[in-house]
């Protein structure tokens, strides 16, 4: 008896640009990839492959939307990251523009998240006659044809959009669940410890009380193998926080690293400049991201 061929491999593309907002655009790269998708990041930016998100992350992405096999490539899926102006700059790229337009009148699924949905997709009319949601001060920027709904995520026809970075999450899952299954998007979430029963509480065995003067300066020592979601949400709710937030490689290779699910990150330095550096060097908070294939170790000790 013959064997079962393999499913196809289900392909995804992510575009980003100047201003993405980088959890948006990191959670659904890394849970896509753990469900088994080809998950492709392309920079929108003209001819640019390294991107500078927003809070100074630094993202290398894998093609060019503009470029000629990312352009003729075919998608399962087309996931547009928030941001902004990340949301506006992919709503004006119209290279992605006539990308997604093919890919949706051949069938294809296609997503967006916080202020994607009203600034990119609805503004090239890919959301009339649907429900949609946003982020709470872009739902206004629907026009009249896009039933606005107050959810975390939204499913109607081939679209599915969402609020924001604190939804990336169910967002991810839901487009696992559209391009495979509910039980593959159910395994995933346990994987990833994901909790729906919101509103739980934790008890502190030993409540510790945290204290700094001035602006805090937080170091994220980072590797090959880090975990992205981890990463990319350490350095995104810090610095919205306006912490000083310093992300060092510890790669001998310098500053780029390339994260557990294939995410390319730049650092800002690497972790012996960091230690180095008498401007830097003393941190109020050290924070190790981790996954399950790696592990880090500082090579010189790092005064907290």
């Amino acid at each position: 008896m013959a064997a079962q061929a393999s499913p196809p491999t289900k392909k995804v593309l992510v575009p980003i640009v100047a201003g993405t907002e980088p959890v948006e655009a990191a959670v659904p790269i890394d849970v896509l990839r753990r469900a088994g998708a080809d998950v492709t990041v392309a920079s929108a930016d003209d001819g640019e492959l390294v991107v500078e998100v927003m809070y100074g992350v630094r993202i290398v992405a894998d093609a060019l939307v503009a470029g000629g096999d990312c352009a003729a490539a075919h998608f399962d899926l087309i996931v547009l990251p928030g941001g902004v102006p990340g949301a506006a700059n992919l709503g004006g790229c119209a290279a992605l523009e006539a990308m997604v337009r093919r890919h949706a009148a051949a069938g294809g699924l296609y997503a967006a998240i916080c202020a994607a949905p009203p600034l990119a997709l609805a503004s090239w009319g890919m959301l009339n006659g649907l429900k949609a949601t946003a982020h709470p001060l872009f739902v206004d920027k629907f026009p009249p044809e896009v039933a606005a709904v107050d959810a975390s995520v939204v499913v109607d026809a081939s679209a599915v959009t969402s609020r924001g970075p604190a939804t990336s999450t169910e967002f991810a899952l839901a487009l696992v669940e559209q391009l495979y299954s509910k039980n593959k998007a159910e395994q995933i979430a346990k994987e990833m410890l994901v909790r729906y029963d919101a509103g739980y509480t934790i008890d502190e065995v030993n409540s510790v009380q945290w204290k700094c003067n001035g602006t805090p300066k937080v170091l994220v020592p980072v590797a090959n193998g880090t975990e992205e979601m981890e990463l990319i949400t350490i350095i995104d709710v810090l610095r919205r926080a306006d912490a000083d937030v310093v992300v060092a490689s510890a790669e001998n290779a310098g500053v780029e690293i390339v994260a557990r699910h294939g995410m390319r990150i730049v650092a800002d330095t690497t972790l012996d400049e960091a230690a180095a550096d008498d401007q830097t060097s003393s941190f109020d908070l050290i924070i190790l991201p981790a996954s399950s294939k790696h592990e880090l170790s500082l090579s010189k000790p790092i005064l907290i």
